[in-house]
């Protein structure tokens, strides 16, 4: 059974879920930095801290989703889906990543190597991990590659209506794109769909911010950003349909909409509609996040010196103490020698 979910600004929705990912209806707000542990929950990992949200059940032990995909879209305040179904407001929508769900199913399951894509085509951030590497190298993630990718004849282009929106706008260049960055990603896993039929867990997440371009660039109002808005709708639909479809139904599809996130520490990277790069300032001296491994290479660099020291106080406290004509054989085979001689 699978459920279709309305987005609306600042919420988070499920678009598709299996029979074994139960998710109540209700209205209660998820906290933003808790949505990472919602989707490893969601697939049967542990989270450090307990997650006390009602909005997900416990569902069926035994049998976990063989993939989750999250997109994230910005600058956006609705976007109506065709059929309405459960969705949650967030709380405080602070920027996050799915790090620590990526490095569980990379732990876990490293034999497998299973499908792990993380990517922002906005900001030509992409993270692959395991049989993605194989399966979506031919994936456009630059600037000049999304570009020719949509001109070539088999692109978005030749399908969409694109009513108000130009071919020659960078604005609008951008946003297109992306779209056809999900087209392309549901295409090239189509080629590969043992992948999807396997044991191991997938992971994607997809941070969509076109949208948000395009209202800055004609305003919400405008007619481009209606377009922008229903064409955005339509693609995410097909998506989850073609995703549910690789995954014979057993894949969750949640959808992040917020309008800007609360927090002014956001990573920056460089924007595809950008001439030129800035390196980005620590104005406030912040650490940089500790590995999750860190614990371990800890406890092994200091067992590791602690050993070492230990062994040469030890030898050195044998060499201080040595009798030179009982212990060492040097001197017995030169005493030797001597009596000989």
């Amino acid at each position: 059974m699978f459920v279709f979910l309305g987005v609306c600004g600042d919420e988070f929705s499920v678009l598709r879920s299996p029979q074994s990912v139960v998710f109540r209806d209700g209205s209660w707000p998820i906290p933003g930095e808790r949505i990472p542990d919602v989707a490893a929950l969601s697939m049967g990992f542990s989270v450090e801290d307990d997650l006390s949200w009602p909005g997900l059940a416990v569902g069926d032990l035994f049998h976990r989703p063989r993939a989750t995909v999250l997109v994230t879209v910005k600058g956006v305040d609705k976007l109506t889906l065709p059929v309405k179904g459960i969705s949650y407001p967030i709380e405080n929508a602070v920027p996050f990543s799915l790090d620590s769900v990526a490095n569980a199913i990379h732990t876990l399951f490293s034999e497998e190597t299973p499908v792990v894509l993380q990517l922002a085509p906005s900001e030509e951030r992409v993270y692959m991990v395991g049989k993605a590497n194989s399966v979506f190298e031919d994936l456009s993630v630059t600037l000049r590659q999304l570009r020719n990718r949509l001109f070539q004849d088999n692109s978005i282009l030749s399908s969409l209506p694109l009513n108000s929106l130009s071919r020659n706008n960078e604005v609008d260049l951008l946003f297109l794109s992306e779209l056809q960055v999900l087209h392309d990603i549901a295409s090239l896993l189509s080629r590969h769909k043992h992948l999807a039929k396997d044991h191991s867990p997938d992971l994607y997440s997809l941070e969509l911010a076109g949208l948000e371009e395009v209202g800055k660039r004609y305003g919400e109002d405008s007619q481009q950003f209606k377009d922008a808005s229903q064409i955005l709708v339509d693609s995410l639909q097909k998506f989850a349909d073609e995703m549910f479809n690789l995954y014979s139904g057993n894949a969750v599809v949640e959808v992040v909409a917020v309008k800007t996130f609360n927090s002014p520490l956001t990573r920056k990277a460089r924007s595809i509609l950008q001439s030129t790069q800035s390196e980005t300032e620590n104005p406030y001296n912040l650490a940089y996040p500790y590995n999750y491994n860190y614990s371990v290479i800890f406890n092994i660099i200091l067992w590791m010196m602690i050993g070492l020291a230990l062994a040469v106080i030890v030898i050195s406290y044998n060499l201080w103490n040595m009798d030179p004509g009982y212990d060492s054989i040097i001197y017995r085979m030169t005493n030797q020698k001597i009596r000989m001689d």
